[in-house]
């Protein structure tokens, strides 16, 4: 099922992915550091929700409590969830 998740807190503005059980693919970001996400969006390809929360919950961005990749973890692991209750 595809996902549009806002974002809080950093540049990018929403992220879309699609979760197939707990396996997310196809990650795009809209905004932010263009070139960063798409390298994240293709090194955790196929990665489980829970590998990437190992991998990506809490990372931060300068200053900020969050990033990008953080919020990544956050949104699909509110997907997976959701999907969850809704199943």
């Amino acid at each position: 099922m595809r996902h549009d998740m806002p974002t809080q807190m950093v540049c990018s503005q929403m992220i879309s992915f699609d979760l197939d059980g707990d396996v997310v693919r196809n990650i795009r970001f809209t905004g932010g550091c263009n070139g960063n996400l798409k390298a994240i969006s293709k090194l955790v390809d196929g990665w489980t929700v829970d590998k990437i929360e190992q991998y990506l919950l809490g990372n931060t961005c300068g200053r900020r409590p969050t990033s990008c990749a953080d919020q990544l973890a956050k949104a699909v692991r509110k997907a997976y969830e959701e999907e969850k209750k809704g199943a």
